[in-house]
């Protein structure tokens, strides 16, 4: 089958899983299993699908770092699955000549996408062509567990113990002795500063409480002193009134 049905059924592929959201080689596996009514995939555009989905971090990154106006993830979904294609080609399919390989991304740009994303998608292999020799390979970062026995992780959470500063994260198991900050003496003195300074506030904070306190206990006492003046002089006028009543009866 000719290259040019290989990369038409490779693009539908990689097209439908990014419309999907769907990882691609998972789709790629339902399409070798379950053909459907089309005739099974050939081997190229397998070849290209793999491709891709290996090397897509790389092609992408040339893609943004070349492309004059668009990214990757603002273009058209066809488009960029077009240019993912013929990027692959140029880098890392030697049978196949650069100047094929944008020339068929042009062709099946012509017959699937817009008008102006033929001229965009030539201009943007040509920036990538000439700089393919400058495009380093990205690779995903692999992020390996730490290999922590159970003796280091017993002493880890002592240390962590003694200190009163418990590790949170798997990044802090390896923590040597000069990782760990040791206060300068700017520090220190800045610690004593604001010590001397909350003494005297609560110094001061006593002194008004206290204040506080012997008033209230002033006005309570004059309060009572009121109220007991105030008692007698009511009790000396019952005695009156009573003397008087007494007198008047006689």
């Amino acid at each position: 089958m000719a290259r040019s049905t290989a990369r038409k059924r490779a693009l539908n592929t990689l097209y439908e899983a990014d419309e999907k959201g769907q990882e691609i080689l998972s789709l790629l596996a339902e399409r070798i299993d379950h053909p459907g009514a089309q005739t099974p995939l050939p081997e190229y555009a397998i070849e290209i699908i793999q491709g891709v989905q290996e090397h897509q971090r790389t092609i992408d990154f040339a893609l943004n770092e070349y492309s004059p106006s668009w990214k990757v993830r603002r273009m058209a979904v066809v488009d960029r699955n077009i240019l993912r294609i013929a990027v692959w080609e140029m880098r890392y399919n030697d049978e196949v000549p650069e100047k094929v390989a944008i020339d068929e991304a042009i062709s099946l740009s012509k017959t699937l996408s817009d008008a102006e994303s033929p001229s965009f998608i030539h201009g943007l292999l040509s920036a990538v062509n000439d700089h393919r020799d400058e495009i380093a390979e990205v690779v995903a970062p692999v992020q390996e567990e730490p290999d922590v026995s159970v003796e280091d992780s017993d002493a880890a959470s002592s240390i962590g113990s003694e200190s009163g500063d418990v590790a949170s994260s798997d990044d802090d198991v390896d923590l040597q002795p000069q990782d760990i900050a040791t206060p300068s003496q700017a520090d220190v003195s800045e610690g004593d500063n604001a010590s001397a300074q909350r003494d005297e506030l609560n110094s001061e904070t006593d002194a008004e409480l206290k204040s506080e306190r012997v008033t209230v206990h002033d006005e309570d006492s004059q309060e009572e002193s009121d109220k007991a003046e105030n008692l007698e002089t009511t009790s000396d006028s019952v005695q009156d009134i009573t003397v008087e009543s007494e007198h008047s009866q006689g």
